[in-house]
């Protein structure tokens, strides 16, 4: 779970198996030409896996995915609200307000263009003790279809550009829409970063009924949860008004009254690393 200076990937069980079943299917054709439709198959089924476990948003098979905070989070009854797509000028300053109201924080997983459009509202999200982090330089919605160096361009032209933006190298990652390949992984081991998915999402892009979004997000809401929103490509409810605004509010008070503490993604990570300091040197609580 600990961030330390990037080292070289380590293909996950996944992508070794993959490796050796286009080895092994090459090798069969090889030695035996009629065995090609057997071979064909079994690379075409190894994709289909493959192609399935970058669609699962919340899968580990292609590496390390946050798909809650760390245990020691967890323990402390902290979780994590996380809104993603923008910054957007008409709803991400209300977004900010009423998480000051609650003097709660958040996470941003901005796109770097829109970041790039707004500089002066993406260094006020971090200003108002908050974090912004990588969602990508354009936010395709072919992003899982990219190879290895547009993943890479995406990746570290948003890092840059994020950077540059707000001062703060950005120390995680959320595909657009979840979505990713085998080629992500080992991209973001070279950036530093660490993948995030969730542990609840309201579908608050696509649904404007308020209340439903909100029952989705704070049914069973528990310590370690990490908990997806929107403020860019907000749905609207049928007053117009994006429904992120709606929610909010509401899944605050869950907090609250759950006895819950929200936390940035970074501060999970920094509270995890200095707990295990401690416990590396003997120290507990």
């Amino acid at each position: 779970m600990i961030q330390s200076a990037p080292t070289r990937w380590r293909a996950p069980p996944l992508v070794k198996a993959s490796v050796v079943c286009h080895a092994g299917a090459a090798l069969a054709v090889a030695v035996q030409p009629a065995l090609w439709p057997w071979a064909l198959g079994s690379v075409a089924l190894d994709h289909a896996l493959i192609t399935a476990t970058g669609l699962w948003p919340r899968s580990t098979w292609l590496g390390s995915n946050w798909r809650r905070l760390p245990d020691a989070a967890a323990a402390r009854g902290e979780v994590s609200i996380t809104i993603d797509d923008g910054p957007d000028p008409q709803v991400t300053p209300a977004v900010l307000d009423l998480l000051d109201a609650q003097r709660a924080r958040a996470t941003f997983f901005c796109i770097a263009t829109r970041a790039r459009a707004h500089p002066a509202l993406c260094r006020e999200i971090v200003r108002r003790g908050h974090s912004v982090q990588n969602h990508s330089q354009h936010h395709s919605h072919t992003f899982s279809l990219l190879g290895p160096r547009a993943v890479q361009r995406e990746v570290a032209q948003a890092q840059d550009t994020l950077a540059r933006i707000t001062g703060e190298a950005p120390r995680f990652f959320r595909a657009p829409a979840g979505l990713r390949n085998v080629f992500l992984a080992p991209v973001l081991q070279r950036q530093g970063l660490q993948l995030v998915s969730w542990t609840r999402r309201g579908f608050d892009t696509a649904r404007s009924d308020a209340a439903g979004v909100l029952a989705r997000l704070t049914d069973g809401l528990a310590a370690g949860d990490i908990v997806l929103l929107h403020d860019g490509n907000a749905a609207r409810s049928a007053g117009g008004k994006p429904v992120v605004l709606d929610v909010l509010p509401g899944l605050l008070e869950c907090v609250v009254q759950a006895r819950l503490r929200t936390v940035t993604l970074p501060q999970a990570l920094q509270a995890e690393a200095s707990g295990t300091v401690m416990a590396r040197a003997g120290v507990t609580a």
